[in-house]
């Protein structure tokens, strides 16, 4: 497999660089961190510029209409600079409405996406759902001709700056989506910071009342496109870690390199050249299973195969990501847990990442699931 980036993506993804060098550096995230809404409407609007947003969308809505490979030096970019926006959580809810929405929802929604104008989030996350999408409370009834929503949805990542949210719940027919603008009357938006400092939601329903075209796609139809979503963001948060993971080793190298004890480098001591060494090659085996997942999600012949090499690749990128981010925190000492160092912001995203699109534990039962209908379709033979 060829893991090189097209010219194409990698011009894309030095631009993204150059900006984010230009004006996203560690002081400007600290300042958009400190902000009251957590994020910078300045620099969506560069990302927009850039295309970033229209990278996997098709042309129709004004993207470019690309994949997950598309946007993996991108993310690894983000991933590296801690960017606070919520470019995957849009990203994945976009292509989600373009795959399942109507036209109209369509028209409305995608073009403003590409744009900058528009931000969407994926609300399928709830108190007691942990990993499975199908176990949730949310309930969607009919009523007055249109569709009555109660339940409850948590820590939606991005949902402190959509717009609108992708919801899932349980209708009569079974999983359904939903578009439900962030002001529709009976949703109670209850903005939070999640672990990373990035702006999240909960979101509360009281008898909201929806119209019929909210829904999105058939009623009872939402599990197939839903999964296929959530293994697209896995694959872009893959991505996504991967980046973070580049800067800790190349912060927690340099630090090696000029703190002195002794009257040497510390990064003489051969048991901390070791540790390095262990970082480095974590990271280039979070790289390559970030490469084979956005890879399966774009070309995939069936949806088990997509299904089994994310979440193998989740798998081993949040093992890598734990290492990477514990090593280069203990390997800086003490002060590697001071806020005024971005080696602390960079332990706690990657911390976050390794939760979002699925956990260690929610993948491994998932491939053990698709091994065991495996055999078992094997057997029937």
């Amino acid at each position: 497999m060829n893991f090189d980036l097209s010219e194409e993506q990698r011009l894309l993804a030095d631009g993204v660089r150059r900006m984010l060098e230009k004006h996203y550096d560690f002081e400007a995230r600290k300042r958009i961190l400190a902000s009251a809404e957590g994020w910078s409407r300045e620099a969506w609007a560069r990302f927009a510029e850039l295309g970033v947003l229209g990278v996997a969308l098709g042309t129709e809505h004004g993207g470019f209409g690309g994949g997950a490979a598309d946007l993996m030096g991108v993310l690894e970019a983000a991933g590296a600079a801690l960017v606070l926006e919520p470019i995957v959580p849009t990203i994945v809810a976009g292509r989600l409405l373009e795959r399942a929405g109507s036209a109209a929802q369509r028209a409305q929604w995608l073009p403003a996406l590409v744009a900058g104008r528009a931000r969407l989030a994926l609300a399928t996350t709830e108190a007691s759902a942990r990993n499975d999408p199908q176990r949730i409370e949310t309930r969607a009834q009919r009523a007055d001709g249109g569709w009555r929503l109660s339940g409850s949805k948590r820590a939606v990542a991005g949902g402190g700056a959509a717009d609108a949210f992708l919801l899932s719940a349980r209708t009569d027919e079974g999983l359904s989506l939903f578009l439900v603008p962030a002001e529709a009357a009976g949703l109670a938006r209850r903005a939070c910071r999640l672990l990373d400092g990035t702006a999240g939601a909960d979101l509360f329903f009281s008898a909201a009342r929806l119209p019929l075209e909210a829904l999105v796609g058939e009623p009872g139809g939402a599990l197939a496109p839903l999964v296929e979503a959530l293994d697209f963001g896995a694959a872009l948060v893959c991505a996504e870690a991967v980046g973070a993971m580049q800067y800790a080793c190349e912060a927690t190298l340099e630090y090696l390199k000029t703190r002195r004890q002794f009257g040497v480098p510390i990064g003489s001591f051969q048991a901390l050249q070791h540790r390095m060494v262990d970082m480095t090659i974590a990271l280039e085996q979070a790289r390559s299973l970030a490469c084979l997942a956005c890879s399966k999600v774009d070309g995939a012949s069936e949806s088990a195969e997509r299904a089994r090499a994310v979440s193998l690749a989740k798998i081993g990128v949040n093992e890598a990501a734990r290492l990477v981010a514990q090593e280069a925190v203990q390997l800086h000492g003490g002060m590697g847990m001071t806020e005024e160092l971005k080696v602390s912001h960079s332990f706690r995203r990657l911390t976050a990442l390794r939760q979002q699109y699925g956990d260690t534990d929610g993948h491994l039962a998932r491939v053990a699931a698709l091994d065991a209908q495996k055999e078992e379709d094997n057997a029937c033979r």
